[in-house]
């Protein structure tokens, strides 16, 4: 860049590195509701340390990872020297008032080296919400939450089709005398917990006034991964049970969200994601309505316009909904880094969709909001130099940009000197910074007037030149502390102490086999300071390795490895080596066994996905590039049985059956790979069983409730109810003077305090029971004393096959009379009966509590519409024909 002012010239060296803590101003709070989610954010922390806690009773607890991810909190500290917290409106420490405000109270604490003091602010926030879905599922990175309505007993239907959807098949209406007891997880096998062991595995499980709020650690060992149109998608589905005395109900909670990057497509220009429209593990009926599609960054939605303005794109056809924002644009941050002495930046954005859709069976709606960090590859980046130098205002300027705003201008150098940027300013340099239009980078201006020192004066045209730099040296001074790792475990994880040493290093880590980048670190728990750093790794994450399989436990290890990105010379190798007690095998009472078969060291080309069973017909359940699940029966896949002293042995094993599979492990002269599957049941055992016994405090009886009863009439061929007609024999043929004998059951009932009522009998000569004509038989409970020959009641004794009398009815019509058609009195006859189920104890219904008259009693059994009640239960006995002689 040139000028021809014949005033003097200069050559301008700039270093630019990461932002590092100066003349801290104060911290800057910013919270805001969105929903059901309230954000915070937090700015000008510096290099400080920074730990969140929530407060609840003038108490703090801190918030550890393990923790946010089961009480709904997610944190996030960028490079910016800014962090977010993001809180579900319904986590474990807001104070709920009738599901439409809540309250959460945040305590903030700052730790810094350079402080004697830390500093602690509170943050609190009431965010109403009231707009509530009957179901609303949040997917962070850390954690799933669902939300779920609970059936009240005002407004509670059996679904139209309730095969389609078991979310509602099993529900019942519940008061606040429901409490949860057990928690029943799909994996999709069966795995039942006790609500406090699912809480103590880091689950998080409330129950409120209106809702039942369920979430869980992203991923968990409950979880399970599902394709769903090519987007692999991670499923909590549970059923809650809640109990209360003498009642049981449950509720089904489930959740979907797409694992990290999952159906995101990345380019030199733009980021493109695709979320299913149809999320099968989500949508029961064959039919639903999309009702709203929104697009968002940073958990609030954006406005068409705003989409428009920033070149964003939401489209949807008949599979995805589609987003596509250009790299570059508005509301990203850019993320600055250093490769061989060259700046490469990459891009990230928190993207976020919300749906809102209704099944056309059920008429439930869902409300569906996902939040999607992305980050891009790193893209090489030279910043521009411009060169803006006016010169009748007697100063050189420059230009020098865009760079990201986790940089910055450190000093200023001439072939004479070096400035430190306050030195520069001393000296009457102008040094400030502007932002880019996009809101993404910045970019530094210096100006130095003519007449400093630095300026070579001659009267010819000047070159001057900038260079940026953003790197940090490679090696530092012998005296200096290198970067160093440690570590430790426990039965779950690996955890990683990264210590930064003298500042002036610059290190890659490398993760197993990969690089530790931004993503990375946060879906392993990021937390640092200026000083260190914290990751906690599962013992099953991708980037460790399987050394050995034992019966209950697997060693597991993990490699960290610091290096200098410019020479790739090795600082510190470091290798955590644990064992992890695990099931690989479970063996379950019904004869289900489920194994787990593990990728080793020592086999690294084993394909899980190839492994079978003794049957080469019986593959993975579930499989992927680290491990293959098995589900199948010990009758089945070749399982073996063994006779043994008392108890059986079942056997089977994992191997390799395919030639072609079989072959190349051979060819790389690995071991072969097998997994012996076992399975012991006891066949004679006694086990010894400790209880207590205390006086019962009042009489059990029986709470309203609904449920299926099955009730069976037949007909006795004589008053001594022992022999019956048979199904086979119908139809029945008796003779108009001979009494017909009726027995009526309660089946399958063990209960000598349940009661088996005749609320109504009737006859008619169709197998309708609302045909007409119709003759009474019972009405209200007694023998229609209009009829001339009314029913006879027999008592029940506890005899032979009757336990319990209070299970049985039995009556006898002594003649049937037909009015309609007395000359042909050749009939074939239905007997149609209303029953109900009462309690002996607290008879309060009417049907339940009947006392018949005496026949010369003038009041009289009238007629009666046939019950539409649900407490009653129809059953019919018929045809029986009807001989006039």
């Amino acid at each position: 860049m040139g000028c021809l002012a014949g005033l003097g010239w200069f050559i301008l060296l700039v270093a630019v590195v990461n932002i590092e803590a100066q003349n801290k101003p104060p911290i800057k709070i910013n919270s805001k509701c969105l929903g059901n989610l309230l954000r915070v954010d937090l700015s000008r922390l510096g290099g400080s340390f920074l730990e969140v806690s929530a407060v609840i009773n003038n108490s703090s607890i801190i918030l550890t990872p393990s923790l946010s991810s089961q009480c709904g909190f997610t944190i996030k500290k960028y490079h910016l020297g800014n962090a977010v917290i993001y809180a579900s409106v319904q986590n474990c420490f807001a104070q709920n008032v009738d599901d439409n405000a809540f309250t959460t109270k945040l305590g903030l604490r700052l730790q810094s080296d350079n402080v004697v003091e830390d500093e602690f602010y509170l943050v609190e926030e009431t965010c109403y919400y009231s707009s509530w879905a009957s179901r609303e599922i949040i997917c962070k990175p850390n954690y799933m939450e669902v939300s779920v309505k609970k059936a009240a007993p005002n407004d509670y239907n059996l679904p139209a089709y309730p095969d389609l959807d078991p979310r509602k098949a099993a529900e019942q209406p519940m008061d606040t005398g429901f409490k949860i007891t057990t928690v029943v997880f799909f994996t999709p096998e069966e795995r039942v917990m006790q609500v406090d062991e699912a809480q103590r595995n880091g689950y998080g499980i409330s129950s409120t006034l209106t809702r039942l709020v369920l979430r869980s650690p992203n991923p968990s060992r409950e979880t399970y991964t599902k394709d769903v149109a090519g987007v692999p998608m991670t499923v909590l589905s549970t059923s809650i049970i809640f109990e209360k005395t003498k009642l049981t109900t449950q509720l089904y909670a489930v959740a979907a969200c797409p694992q990290a990057q999952g159906g995101v497509f990345i380019t030199e220009t733009s980021i493109r994601w695709f979320l299913p429209r149809r999320i099968d593990p989500l949508i029961y009926s064959k039919h639903f309505r999309l009702l709203e599609v929104n697009m968002g960054v940073d958990g609030r939605k954006l406005e068409a316009t705003e989409l428009s303005a920033r070149n964003y794109s939401l489209t949807l056809d008949d599979l995805y909904v589609i987003v596509e924002i250009p790299i570059g644009a508005a509301g990203c941050q850019i993320k600055s880094h250093d490769q061989d002495g060259q700046y490469f930046t990459s891009y990230m954005n928190e993207l976020m969709l919300e749906l809102l859709w209704t099944e056309d069976d059920t008429n439930e709606d869902t409300r569906y909001k996902v939040f999607l960090p992305v980050e891009t590859p790193m893209q090489l980046q030279p910043p521009q130099v411009i060169d803006a130098t006016v010169p009748k205002e007697m100063m050189f300027k420059v230009l020098i940009g865009p760079v990201g705003f986790d940089v910055m201008l450190k000093n200023i150098s001439s072939p004479s000197e070096v400035l430190s940027l306050a030195d520069s300013i001393a000296r009457g340099f102008k040094v400030f910074d502007n932002m880019s239009p996009n809101g993404c980078s910045k970019v530094y201006t210096v100006e130095v007037p003519f007449t400093d020192r630095v300026v070579g004066q001659r009267h010819a045209p000047f070159t001057a030149t900038a260079y940026l730099r953003a790197k940090l040296e490679d090696i530092a001074p012998p005296s200096a502390a290198p970067p160093s790792v440690s570590g430790s475990c426990d039965d779950k994880n690996f955890y990683v102490l990264v210590k930064y040493g003298t500042k002036g290093f610059n290190f890659q880590i490398i993760m197993g086999k990969q690089m530790l980048t931004g993503s990375l670190a946060q879906q392993y728990g990021f937390m640092g300071n200026d000083t260190h750093f914290s990751l906690i790794v599962p013992f099953s994450a991708a980037d460790a390795t399987v050394e050995a399989v034992e019966l209950s436990s697997i060693k597991s290890r993990l490699d960290v490895t610091l290096r200098y990105p410019k020479t790739n010379k090795t600082i510190q190798d470091f290798s955590l080596a644990c064992n992890f007690v695990t099931k690989l095998i479970e063996c379950f009472p019904n004869g289900t066994i489920t194994a787990i078969a593990i990728t080793l060291e020592s086999v690294p080309s084993l394909n899980p996905r190839r492994l079978t069973l003794r049957n080469p017909a019986c593959g993975p359940t579930y499989s992927n590039d680290q491990y293959a699940y098995f589900v199948f029966t010990a009758n089945s896949c070749g399982t073996t049985r063994k006779f043994l002293p008392n108890m059986m042995l079942y056997e089977n094993e994992i191997s390799i059956t395919d030639e072609l599979e079989l072959k190349k492990l051979s060819q790389s002269k690995e071991p072969e790979f097998e997994l012996k599957v076992f399975c012991y049941y006891d066949i004679n055992t006694n086990r010894a069983m400790g209880f207590n016994t205390r006086p019962r405090r009042s009489e059990p009886y029986a709470d309203d409730a609904r449920g299926e009863m099955q009730v069976e009439m037949r007909v006795a061929l004589d008053d001594s109810y022992s022999v019956f007609q048979r199904v086979e024999d119908d139809p029945i043929t008796k003779y108009l003077q001979q009494p017909l004998y009726f027995e009526v059951e309660l089946m399958g009932s063990y209960n000598p305090k349940v009661s088996l009522e005749l609320a109504h009998c009737w006859a008619t000569l169709e197998e309708d029971k609302m045909s007409l004509p119709r003759w009474d038989l019972i009405v209200n409970g007694c023998a229609n004393s209009r009829d001339p020959h009314p029913v006879i009641f027999h008592s029940v004794l506890s005899k032979g096959r009757v336990n319990y009398p209070s299970n049985f009815k039995r009556f006898e019509v002594p003649m049937f009379a037909f009015a309609e058609d007395k000359d042909n009195l050749n009939r074939q006859v239905f007997v149609h009966c209303e029953v109900v189920i009462c309690d002996v104890r607290n008879p309060v219904d009417a049907a339940c509590n009947v006392q018949c008259l005496d026949q010369d009693n003038t009041m009289k059994g009238q007629k009666r519409a046939i019950s539409d009640d649900p407490g009653f239960k129809h059953v019919t006995s018929g045809p029986i024909i009807i001989m006039s002689s």
